[in-house]
């Protein structure tokens, strides 16, 4: 047995693809946990970046993350080697995510080749073997655990969430949706297949899914829109699939998942441009709508008017990639299944992950009031905010 960083008891038996460690518990002996959502301290996570990546690391702290684990590391640089990158987000995925390597290696390839198209991803940094991922297997004395790991350069900026969004930003944001999903199309890697997730659960396709975490929202109200949502998408979604355009989507362009930086313009006012975008790990085969009705209730999240932010992102989206008369008519349903999706999930998650609950519920602090009123006004009246607003765009005049 060797000691790692800070006294880190460890084992390392170094493979071509894989490392085996063997970590304790500061108390000796660490009890075997049912969660699959990785619990590594920030000294276990330094000790990975060195002996996996071959960095040292001067600082690492923890980033909020829904089911993996997520860490920022500054990374100490010698005389020796002053080049490249001094900040990095080690990703450590969960035990589930990492039985499907091959999903995980496309979806970082993804990244490579969007950042090569001119949008702005991470970097991906290889291992010591020249890999872009590493399989960890963790003994924990009892059982024996194992998680991909990768290490993904730090980008700039604030999330959108931190700032009000303006109609120009919407726009763009919706722009950029479409051109990530419509530039996909000439993406191509011999495991692509491994995109066809059967019962993904957060593949807008798998709304009828939630009926088995229902039992976490309990009886009220909530539940009762999320029925109705559930039964109309099976109704009127699941038979309009065959005339949706089919592609890859990002899946989660949600407002923590931007990242925008912003500059003085030449009237001395904030412009905002978007700096980073992040969280691959939800990437799946999708439609085109799937992916404007994603990043517009998302957008709406924050928003102190968020009935209106649908037409902003749509004339964005569409900009790019119009959407045809049945796309445009199952919009609202889908948004509204995203919606029941994101809460749905939360509330079941949270039973499961109560010590991550602030992050967890994000969403739903506002987004149970954002389906109730999207509900209320119906969806007639919903959609002639959105596609008047979008409209307004082709003659320059934005509402």
């Amino acid at each position: 047995m060797t000691s790692g960083p800070a006294g880190l008891p460890c084992l390392l038996e170094i493979k071509e693809q894989s490392y085996y460690i063997k970590i304790m518990s500061s108390e000796g002996d660490q009890q075997s946990q049912p969660l699959t959502k990785p619990s590594f301290s920030e000294v276990q996570a330094s000790a990975l970046v060195e002996s996996v990546f071959g960095l040292k690391v001067s600082k690492i702290q923890p980033l909020p993350s829904y089911d993996d684990q997520n860490f920022h590391v500054c990374i100490a640089r010698t005389k020796v080697a002053t080049d490249g990158p001094n900040e990095y987000v080690l990703k450590i995925s969960n035990t589930e995510s990492s039985k499907t390597p091959d999903l995980i290696e496309v979806q970082t390839h993804i990244i490579m080749f969007l950042r090569a198209a001119g949008f702005p991803t991470a970097s991906v940094c290889r291992t010591k073997g020249d890999n872009i991922t590493s399989l960890v297997s963790v003994d924990s004395g009892s059982e024996v655990k194992s998680y991909l790991v990768r290490l993904l350069t730090y980008l700039p900026g604030r999330p959108i969430a931190e700032i009000p969004i303006g109609p120009q930003l919407l726009y763009e944001i919706g722009r950029l949706a479409a051109k990530l999903d419509k530039t996909l199309e000439k993406f191509h890697h011999p495991k692509l297949s491994s995109l066809h997730r059967e019962n993904f659960i957060w593949n807008l396709k798998s709304v009828p899914l939630l009926e088995k975490y229902l039992f976490a929202l309990g009886q009220n109200r909530n539940r009762e829109i999320v029925e109705q949502v559930i039964q109309l998408f099976k109704d009127e979604v699941m038979t309009s699939l065959s005339h949706f355009r089919e592609c890859i989507n990002h899946g989660d362009l949600n407002d923590h998942n931007i990242l925008i930086e912003s500059r003085e313009s030449a009237f001395g006012d904030a412009v905002y441009q978007v700096s980073g975008i992040l969280d691959f790990d939800d990437m799946s085969y999708g439609y085109y709508v799937f992916e404007a009705a994603i990043t517009i209730m998302y957008m709406m999240i924050e928003s102190k008017t968020p009935i209106q932010v649908g037409g902003h992102v749509l004339a964005g989206f569409e900009s790019v990639v119009p959407l045809t008369p049945v796309e445009r008519g199952a919009l609202f349903l889908l948004v509204c299944s995203r919606f029941c999706q994101s809460l749905v999930l939360a509330a079941y998650s949270c039973q499961l992950y109560p010590e991550n609950e602030e992050y967890l519920m994000i969403t739903a602090k506002t987004g149970w009031k954002h389906l109730q009123q999207m509900f209320d006004m119906g969806r007639k009246a919903v959609e002639e905010i959105w596609f008047e607003t979008a409209k307004s765009y082709e003659s320059g005049i934005s509402m």
